[in-house]
């Protein structure tokens, strides 16, 4: 079974996440296949836009696969989010061909990263998103902690952040967080029809427009949430968080 479906319509590569057992979570075997189709999108000058989204209407990507992390050390933990960071989230955002996120459903921790790292978001009305890493004794570490900021501001990030609570699409939109909610029959179909307007603009000019929005962002923030995603590998709050979740209970951290 392919773990990303690829459909080509009208210069519009539509990517679907297609995890569904397991609410399309990012393991490392989809991060490889979305990275591979996203790299050879580059080269492809049949595509214009690329839309990403995830199969079924109830997540587009509920997070990343905790189980494969679980276990990890602080060095296992930095090269995680470094990998990941390379592969997938920087190839997203500073992909040449746009790229348009249609949320449906679910969006958390890696879900909403890789929905950030996209260049226009549109959501489905039943779409909740969040960065519940904290809850786990761990933080976003695929690029959330600086997209989340730059995206809604350090207020609203910070308190998305620390809370590790979910925001309705509603919230979504009112905090900038995505430009439009639709219903979620209509989701895909809007998502294509922005990237319709948007494919009918010159290709070079869309790339060097993204290249200049994105040179305004400094990567030093970045390399930062790598380092203390990793220390975070070597918590008791880390293990406690993830032992907890694996076993479906609430964690308890000192203090709670």
């Amino acid at each position: 079974m392919s773990l990303v479906l690829k459909s080509l319509e009208d210069g519009i590569l539509t990517l679907t996440i297609h995890r569904p057992e397991a609410l399309n979570a990012l393991n490392r075997s989809v991060i490889d296949a979305l990275s591979a189709a996203l790299e050879a999108a580059q080269d492809n000058d049949d595509v214009r836009v690329i839309v990403l989204t995830g199969a079924g209407e109830k997540a587009f990507v509920a997070g990343a696969d905790i189980k494969e992390f679980a276990d990890f050390d602080q060095a296992k933990g930095e090269d995680l989010a470094r990998r990941g960071q390379r592969d997938l989230f920087d190839r997203v955002e500073q992909s040449r061909k746009p790229v348009v996120a249609a949320v449906n459903g679910f969006a958390l921790g890696g879900g909403l990263e890789l929905a950030m790292a996209a260049h226009v978001r549109i959501a489905s009305s039943n779409a909740r998103m969040g960065l519940p890493e904290v809850s786990l004794g761990v933080i976003p570490g695929y690029g959330g902690t600086q997209r989340l900021a730059q995206i809604v501001g350090k207020g609203k990030a910070m308190e998305m952040v620390l809370t590790g609570g979910m925001i309705d699409a509603e919230a979504s939109l009112a905090c900038g967080l995505v430009n439009q909610v639709v219903d979620p029959e209509l989701l895909l179909e809007t998502a294509h029809v922005m990237a319709g307007k948007i494919a009918k603009n010159a290709p070079t000019a869309l790339a060097a427009a993204l290249d200049s929005v994105l040179a305004g962002y400094s990567r030093d923030g970045f390399d930062v949430e790598i380092q203390r995603f990793g220390q975070c590998f070597t918590t008791h709050d880390f293990k406690e968080g993830t032992t907890a979740f694996l076993e479906k209970r609430k964690p308890q951290f000192p203090g709670s």
